[in-house]
């Protein structure tokens, strides 16, 4: 454990404090949540429909579905200076095929780019990492066409979380 991290997050006995990185909007721009309209960033900004995101900017990327991307629709990602280090593609909840990944990744390399083709869920947390380290990073995000509930989600839904289990109803 570094003395930066203890000193900044340990004040003495019985005292820790937790520091909650999307509600810092100078740490530069991290999702705090996505649906299949859009994306909302942690500067409380709403995007509709498909983004491109950078470290303190967000633009919406002109894209209809993942059929759509394409050495044209990810040229802005090649010209920016200064360059970017990485770029997270997230194609919603469309199946990965290594064909459709391997002619993004061939087109993003070209320029000296490193990529991840993910989900967009996982696309959002990767971003979102890299971002708070300090990388150079973009991401071009599509929203899913359908949303997984969490148990949690489905608890507060009152949806059963297991085919077994059911909630009691204690209005009656």
């Amino acid at each position: 454990m570094s003395w930066k991290f203890v000193r900044h997050s340990y004040e003495g006995d019985g005292k820790t404090t937790v520091q909650i990185l999307n509600r810092e909007v100078e740490n530069g721009l991290l999702i705090d949540a996505f649906s299949q309209i859009g994306f909302r960033l942690n500067n409380r900004m709403n995007i509709i429909g498909p983004m491109a995101i950078f470290p303190r900017i967000a633009l919406s990327w002109n894209v209809g579905s993942y059929e759509d991307i394409n050495e044209q629709t990810l040229s802005l990602f090649t010209v920016l200076e200064p360059k970017i280090d990485i770029l997270i593609v997230g194609v919603g909840d469309e199946k990965i095929t290594p064909q459709f990944s391997r002619r993004i990744i061939d087109y993003i390399r070209s320029s000296r780019i490193n990529v991840e083709v993910l989900n967009t869920e996982q696309a959002c947390s990767t971003f979102n990492f890299l971002n708070t380290e300090g990388r150079v990073v973009a991401g071009a995000m599509i929203p899913p066409r359908t949303l997984r509930l969490s148990d949690h989600d489905r608890f507060i839904s009152g949806k059963p979380i297991l085919k077994q289990m059911t909630y009691i109803d204690e209005s009656k």
